[in-house]
């Protein structure tokens, strides 16, 4: 295996998982009678760039097909996020009804209806049909392909620049990371701007989310690498922010090398700072978070066996790929997890992969009173603990088990 960027041979392992089904594929009530096939969960870490990485063992387009279940707009934080992003690139950058706004990953238009909203032409690019379709039916204009080089030619060719190219959470989702940020320089105006937002490999690593780590992330991202990256295709980072979202992200912000309307922020020489004084570029910073992981895989299974022996229930929250990656790892099915509650639709009446455990909704739960509620989506847990507050009336606690373990009463 080599590195996804620079090609250099890759042998230092960052964390191996083991292995497991990829995180979105949950089951039909017919399919929890056949084989499920697993695939390894081992990342690298390249000693040359310090790309963080797996290998594409599951192809995207068999991960991102037409029963892709994550749909943007079931998480209301989620959207306030992307009002707000709308709010501030049309404040900053003064886009209007002359602009051109390209989303990839646009999934069912959780973020382009604010611009649109506002007047400013919108396009999403979005490869799993079903979502699309959702996006459309808002009145959002959507293509139904990957992002890459080839598609990027063909609006350039048609005469479609983006003033404003942005991405949430994709850039990490691609395979050929080079042949993606290729196609994003050929699809920008002269002086446009590309933002992406990834989560930042420094919080994954400080903070123990190795529950982010699943088949459909290829690639696991520092400012110090993602610079890299892009000046190897002309393009330049002058400004980048450190988000709360998803358990701390990066906002980057990027034009053509040769754009000079946009100075660098001094946040890009800060950031780059931070990382290096944290061991960024020294594989020494990346050596110790198998230990990291193997705790929380002890904590979270002896918790559940106590629960077990006590004749305690336990259900979850959030059927969200982190979820099933913690799972997995930690060889838990649904004898020790009753089943996990989710409001987006599309996943209930489903099984989680691999653990088998049954996807509800929320009407469920308040029946069935379980004892704890295993907070999956720990990134969003203030907002579920207030929408589920109710669950303290029948003495009910919530668990939180990255970084560590945590019970909330």
């Amino acid at each position: 295996m080599h590195c996804r960027f620079c090609k250099a041979p890759l042998s230092q392992v960052f964390v191996d998982l083991i292995n497991s089904p990829a995180s979105n594929s949950f089951l039909t009530q017919e399919q929890l009678n056949e084989p499920e096939v697993y695939y390894p969960l081992k990342v690298y870490t390249c000693s040359n760039c310090f790309l963080v990485q797996i290998e594409e063992y599951k192809k995207s387009d068999a991960i991102f097909n037409n029963e892709y279940v994550y749909f943007s707009s079931y998480s209301t934080s989620w959207l306030q996020h992307a009002k707000k992003y709308t709010e501030k690139m049309i404040g900053r950058f003064h886009f209007s009804h002359s602009s051109q706004v390209i989303e990839i990953a646009s999934n069912d238009g959780y973020l382009l209806q604010y611009f649109k909203e506002k007047g400013v032409p919108v396009l999403g690019i979005e490869p799993t049909a079903n979502t699309a379709e959702v996006a459309r039916s808002k009145g959002i204009e959507t293509i139904t392909e990957f992002f890459g080089t080839q598609l990027a030619q063909q609006l350039a060719a048609q005469g479609r620049k983006a003033d404003l190219l942005l991405g949430n959470n994709v850039l990490a989702h691609v395979p050929d990371i080079v042949d993606f940020v290729s196609g994003m320089k050929q699809a920008l105006n002269e002086r446009g701007v590309i933002t992406m937002e990834f989560p930042h490999l420094m919080q994954l690593i400080d903070n123990n989310q190795f529950d982010t780590i699943y088949h459909e992330h290829f690639s696991y991202l520092s400012f110090y690498t993602v610079k890299q990256i892009f000046e190897a295709q002309g393009l330049a980072m002058f400004d980048v922010e450190e988000l709360p979202t998803h358990g701390g992200s990066l906002r980057i912000y990027a034009k053509h090398q040769d754009d000079a309307s946009k100075p660098v922020s001094e946040n890009v020489t800060r950031l780059l700072e931070k990382e290096l004084a944290k061991g960024i570029n020294r594989l020494c910073y990346y050596s110790h978070f198998q230990k990291q992981v193997m705790e929380v895989k002890i904590a979270f299974t002896q918790f559940l066996v106590q629960q077990k022996k006590a004749g305690k229930k336990v259900a979850g929250y959030g059927a969200a790929a982190k979820g099933n990656t913690l799972l997995n790892y930690c060889g838990v099915k649904n004898d020790l997890i009753e089943y996990v509650v989710d409001a987006n639709p599309h996943k209930q009446n489903k099984w989680l992969p691999g653990s088998h455990i049954p996807v509800v909704n929320e009407a469920y739960m308040k029946e069935s009173k379980p004892d704890y509620v295993i907070l999956f989506p720990w990134n969003l847990k203030e907002e579920i603990m207030k929408q589920l507050c109710y669950i303290k009336e029948w003495g009910g606690q919530f668990v939180v088990p990255i970084p560590s373990l945590q019970i909330i009463d």
